[in-house]
């Protein structure tokens, strides 16, 4: 885990005061600072959950959308658009994930220049167990009830519908 900064005060709010008079109020800075902190802090947490299993977060997502797969195997493209990556960074989880035994790749049999990564029995057991942990310290956000957490994703929603992640139903 990494070592709490212990400041006697909230640096992001300083910096929203000095900015208002500087440059005026702009409560969308204060909000991106927040947003940027809260995800090095979160990616610490998580990634010193997975660091035992030789993952990290990324590949640890990886490791799960295998295991909610059918077949327990998916195209790398499909597998980058699905954890919204360019594909270098598929590329890169994947080769880390098959040099741990976690995964192999085979050819697609449904597109001659494909390549599948699927996950062993190996990757399986080490999913299951990090898992396990990251969901005993709620990924991070024990701090927060279940309907705080359900907020935190229904106010960053629009952000990414806005971003193109995806399309949302007509009727939501």
């Amino acid at each position: 885990m990494p070592k709490p900064l212990s400041l006697s005060f909230d640096p992001i709010a300083r910096a929203d005061e000095l900015w208002a008079r500087r440059w005026g109020g702009v409560p969308s800075m204060v909000a991106i600072t927040s947003i940027m902190r809260a995800q090095q802090i979160l990616l610490a947490q998580v990634d010193a959950v997975v660091k035992p299993y030789g993952l990290t977060f990324a590949r640890y997502e990886a490791l799960v959308l295998l295991t909610f797969s059918q077949a327990g195997e998916l195209p790398l493209s499909k597998i980058g658009e699905r954890l919204m990556v360019h594909p270098t960074s598929v590329t890169n989880t994947v080769d880390r994930l098959e040099k741990s035994g976690l995964v192999v790749r085979r050819p697609n049999p449904l597109d001659g220049r494909g390549v599948l990564a699927a996950i062993t029995e190996r990757g399986r057991v080490v999913v299951e167990a990090a898992t396990r942990e990251l969901m005993a310290m709620d990924f991070g956000l024990s701090g927060y009830d279940e309907a705080a957490c359900r907020e935190l994703f229904e106010v960053l929603r629009p952000l990414r519908i806005a971003a193109g992640d995806f399309t949302p139903p007509a009727d939501a």
